[in-house]
């Protein structure tokens, strides 16, 4: 993979990181059409790093007064539902973890989870926000959510924001708390990934380094368009254009 590959890879992800039509299903396809050969998601999960640190500096207010708010019974019951929402994916993506990162090299099989990412996100239109608050079964069905989105073509954003709308959750809540849930996920993986290099890694430091502040910047800029897309309620629109790539890479 050359420097400028990983360029390309860091914005394709930043750009969809957070909009709902799944960052890991569109590095796939892309090094597809490049012909890039990177086995394995080590790669994806270096850019997903990136745009985690994008999550902290876009909501640094929200996890400051968290931080600053320990004490409260409030702060407490929302650090108790992250962590609810945040065990599924650690069981499923620890159990299953080799037969997910066989599946980022199946482009097939990315392309029919972009398909059930549009149906998803096309039929959250149809939930009317009824202003539920979390609560114990609203957070795991978010984190079910979550766990099913570690497939590359399954977007995590899409499917943890349509779960909660289906749910009867506002969109600035759903979307607080799908990108906060992020945090805990992404830095395991991230750690894994660390752990897994100690025996050896096929990326190049340069590129790495690339394709991670890429990520970052582009992530950055990328989450604060799809907030403001949540509040005027476009959410859906993305999900024609994921039904549209799942349709297409299926037919190709």
């Amino acid at each position: 993979m050359t420097l400028i590959e990983g360029v390309i890879l860091g914005a394709i992800q930043g750009f969809t990181e957070f909009l709902p039509v799944s960052s890991s299903g569109h590095l796939v396809l892309m090094q597809e059409i490049l012909g890039i050969k990177n086995p394995g998601n080590e790669f994806e999960i270096l850019l997903h790093v990136g745009t985690l640190c994008s999550i902290l500096l876009v909501f640094f207010k929200d996890i400051k007064e968290i931080v600053l708010t320990l004490s409260s019974k409030e702060t407490q019951n929302f650090l108790f539902y992250l962590t609810i929402g945040t065990l599924p994916a650690v069981v499923i993506g620890l159990g299953l973890k080799d037969s997910m990162e066989a599946l980022f090299d199946n482009i097939f099989a990315v392309g029919f989870a972009l398909i059930v990412t549009g149906i998803t996100l096309m039929s959250s239109h149809y939930f009317k926000q009824t202003g539920r608050e979390h609560s114990l079964v609203t957070s795991f069905l978010i984190g079910i959510a979550q766990a099913i989105a570690i497939i590359p073509g399954i977007s995590r954003s899409g499917m943890t924001i349509s779960f909660a709308l289906f749910l009867g959750l506002g969109s600035k809540q759903a979307a607080k708390f799908s990108f906060l849930l992020a945090i805990p996920v992404i830095s395991g993986a991230g750690l894994l990934m660390a752990l897994d290099m100690n025996d050896g890694s096929n990326i190049d430091v340069s590129t790495s380094l690339a394709g991670l502040i890429t990520s970052f910047c582009v992530g950055f800029i990328s989450l604060k368009w799809l907030l403001g897309w949540l509040e005027h309620g476009k959410f859906h629109y993305f999900g024609v254009y994921c039904f549209f790539i799942g349709t297409l890479t299926l037919v190709i």
